[in-house]
């Protein structure tokens, strides 16, 4: 299977620059998995597609103003540091540009010494371990100090850093967001439960290594960087209890997919209990899911390992057709853009048709 295989053209003016006003009155487009049959929708319609008993899977992971723009100590040349992973301590796995201004023993300096960061060592792909150095405590130095670490097709400045926030996002870790919940409401949410939709929060850091393009030709050749996921005892029962109970589960996004997907790799098991650790699972055409039933997603970057994620649950021919069918109908698309809801029964040819609005 070629990389070359999941790509796509998508005009530039369709890449989102801004989250939309109301985050719940982004599109939705309906694809049924099995079918590929397309429906078109808001995404406040979401809740007349999920069943009394089903199981949400929301990742509560937080972003971190993990970008630092700082002076190399000594020539004063500017330097970025953007936080990755935290390794020990005051230790952190970093990505440095430029990275010949970033040898070991380099000091760089932020918010006038408020901040200082030493670089360790050289670690793979480029990317160094930097040993941070202040006053105080960390986490409201870097809220200070720190920028949110945007992709880098958005050229737009985010003018209110919460929108790059779920509005359930609750442990701090995250080098990106979990965009396909940026949809969600709180006044959404406490309908949806209020319909009888449990929801199991989960938790998984997402590192920029998701969002690495793909540089081999195979699919099989490329390796994934590991993410920390965690997964209670609350979120494990109810899982467990919708698919028992014959129901749904529903996960939103790629990561929270990664992660029930993961800890039913490392149990052996499709019936979940509590766990933690790393990861570096990769979802491709040809996966079985031991756990995912649906997926509320968002659209994904040409030969990039999420299109292949989503391609693994509806098919890659499934998958393009509807990503075509969206550029017609001018979707916007990426982490500021709008969602797709993959799974059985979306439609007229899925039997289980809801709405009218259709489109073959």
């Amino acid at each position: 299977m070629l990389v070359k295989d999941f790509d796509y053209e998508l005009p530039q003016e369709l890449i989102a620059q801004d989250p939309i006003e109301n985050r719940s009155e982004s599109r939705l487009m309906l694809l049924d998995k099995k079918t590929g049959h397309v429906e078109h929708k808001h995404f406040y319609d979401i809740i007349d597609y999920l069943d009394p008993g089903d199981c949400l899977v929301l990742n509560n992971t937080k972003v971190i103003p993990a970008r630092l723009i700082g002076s190399r100590e000594g020539t004063g040349g500017k330097v970025e540091v953007l936080l990755l992973k935290r390794l020990e301590n005051d230790c952190w796995e970093c990505l440095v540009k430029p990275g010949k201004k970033a040898r070991p023993g380099a000091v760089i300096e932020f918010g006038e010494g408020l901040l200082k960061a030493e670089v360790v060592e050289m670690m793979e792909e480029g990317n160094r371990k930097i040993r941070f150095l202040y006053e105080g405590i960390f986490e409201e130095i870097l809220d200070r100090l720190g920028q949110m670490p945007l992709p880098p097709y958005i050229t737009h400045e985010l003018k209110d850093k919460d929108r790059y926030q779920t509005v359930y996002a609750k442990y701090d870790g995250s080098a990106a967001a979990p965009t396909a919940g940026l949809h969600f409401t709180k006044e959404l949410l406490q309908k949806i439960e209020e319909k009888g939709i449990s929801i199991a929060y989960v938790t998984l850091h997402v590192g920029l290594g998701t969002f690495r393009p793909v540089k081999v030709s195979e699919i099989t050749d490329h390796h994934m960087h590991s993410e920390f996921f965690m997964l209670d005892e609350d979120a494990s029962e109810k899982i467990n209890h919708a698919k028992e109970t014959g129901h749904r589960v529903i996960c939103v996004g790629t990561t929270s997919c990664r992660t029930i997907e993961s800890a039913a790799s490392m149990l052996g098991s499709s019936t979940l209990r509590p766990i933690s650790g790393w990861t570096d699972i990769f979802i491709y055409p040809g996966y079985t899911f031991r756990v995912l039933d649906g997926l509320i997603t968002n659209f994904h970057l040409p030969q990039s390992t999420l299109l292949m994620l989503v391609s693994a649950l509806a098919t890659r021919e499934h998958v393009l057709a509807a990503y075509a069918e969206a550029i017609r109908e001018r979707y916007r698309f990426f982490s500021f853009g709008d969602a797709m809801f993959i799974a059985d029964g979306l439609g007229s040819d899925g039997g289980d048709a809801h709405g009218t609005d259709t489109y073959q």
